[in-house]
């Protein structure tokens, strides 16, 4: 897991079951602490703060009592994090309003008379969104931003899916609070919309992942010899999209630091 977290070595095996998701509660001193439980798997217990909250990562034969053990260890540090940590503030969608696309920058134009989005070129060379000026502009934004991300995204995994001599699978977008993609032989390839803020290089990253899956439907070492096939600079290209989910604009309240790939 990235982001603000500490680990420990568990050294058990690895079941070949999906990771799941619940939501806990912990006592710690005087304070109730809601965390969300994530196992999967795994070799190792992590546990990560950030805007979202609180997330402990778990192998798969991991007990409940071994899990609250690893985090009354880090009592201190852990109350310390989500002492220090600030909420970020919602993007003012407003006329002139910037934000990342495609890694560069983009300015929100506002308009009346404006029925539907419209994508222009500004005079001083900035990208421009015009939308429809109004209550329901946050949405506009949004329905906008998938809209623009749907067909890039197609364009990048069937480029992919070249490389790898596959055949070419449904892509949707994803609106997931942890993925920035995933991928099912039944459903074919998820990419999260929010994916189109970052560089086409952080976005070809993820989709070869994606893509990889298509070959190797784990995380074995044959999964990543085919990502570093893909994508060879993949494990710099990691550690900067965990950097680049941390600093994404907040665009409506359930965003979340996007940090993982799958």
């Amino acid at each position: 897991m990235a982001g603000e977290g500490v680990s420990r070595a568990a050294g058990l095996s690895r079941p070949s079951r999906p990771a799941t998701e619940e939501s806990r509660s912990i006592r710690l001193g005087e304070q109730d602490l809601d965390y969300v439980l994530r196992r999967s798997p795994r070799r190792s217990f992590a546990l990560q703060v950030d805007r979202r909250g609180v997330r402990v990562a778990v192998p798969w034969p991991a007990t409940q009592p071994e899990i609250d053990r690893f985090i009354r260890s880090h009592h201190d540090w852990l109350l310390g994090k989500l002492a220090a940590r600030v909420p970020a503030a919602a993007m003012a969608v407003e006329d002139g309003a910037l934000f990342p696309l495609l890694g560069e920058t983009c300015r929100l134009r506002l308009a009346g008379g404006v029925r539907s989005a419209r994508w222009r070129l500004g005079a001083d060379g900035v990208e421009e969104l015009v939308l429809p000026d109004g209550g329901g502009a946050r949405k506009a934004l949004i329905r906008a931003l998938r809209a623009r991300a749907l067909p890039w995204y197609g364009e990048r995994v069937a480029e992919f899916c070249f490389r790898l001599g596959h055949a070419v699978p449904p892509v949707r977008l994803s609106s997931a609070r942890t993925r920035w993609g995933s991928c099912s032989s039944r459903s074919g390839i998820r990419l999260h919309w929010r994916l189109i803020h970052l560089p086409p290089a952080l976005i070809d990253y993820v989709v070869a992942h994606e893509v990889a899956h298509l070959a190797e439907m784990n995380h074995s070492p044959r999964f990543w010899a085919v990502v570093g096939a893909l994508y060879p600079d993949w494990n710099a290209a990691r550690v900067r999209l965990r950097d680049a989910g941390r600093a994404l604009p907040v665009i409506d309240g359930a965003d979340a630091a996007l940090l993982a790939e799958d």
